[in-house]
């Protein structure tokens, strides 16, 4: 079992920019996907970005960040990031990592996902 460590998160005002960071250093791990997930209060966990970490050129993103986020990685600190431009108020939320070693036909499920990290808040105000 693999817990991923995100970091980065904050408060800022819309326009803004955060860089989110989740690593899964100190194990012998390949995943397939690796993926970004955000909660606000009273609503679902949902998908925000995901790369195939075996093909970076495969990149996915929910269309309300196209365009604003960019998900990369580092594959030799086995770390993904996600750069968050232009934020905007509907950003804030929980922001989740999230793993899996075997690829899924919706990398936007969570259920797609076995190992997940504690999360880290991002905050934008108007």
């Amino acid at each position: 079992q693999v817990r991923p460590v995100e970091s980065g998160g904050g408060s800022v005002q819309a326009g803004g920019s955060l860089r989110l960071s989740c690593a899964t250093s100190g194990y012998s791990y390949e995943s397939a996907y690796m993926a970004w997930f955000r909660q606000a209060p009273g609503k679902e966990r949902e998908g925000v970005a995901a790369i195939d970490t075996n093909n970076d050129e495969y990149t996915y993103y929910a269309d309300s960040v196209k365009g604003r986020f960019t998900i990369s990685q580092d594959s030799a600190k086995n770390t993904v990031f996600l750069q968050m431009n232009n934020l905007k108020p509907e950003d804030t939320g929980m922001y989740y990592c999230a793993a899996d070693k075997e690829y899924s036909a919706d990398w936007s499920r969570p259920q797609s996902y076995k190992n997940w990290g504690r999360g880290t808040q991002v905050t934008v105000s108007s």
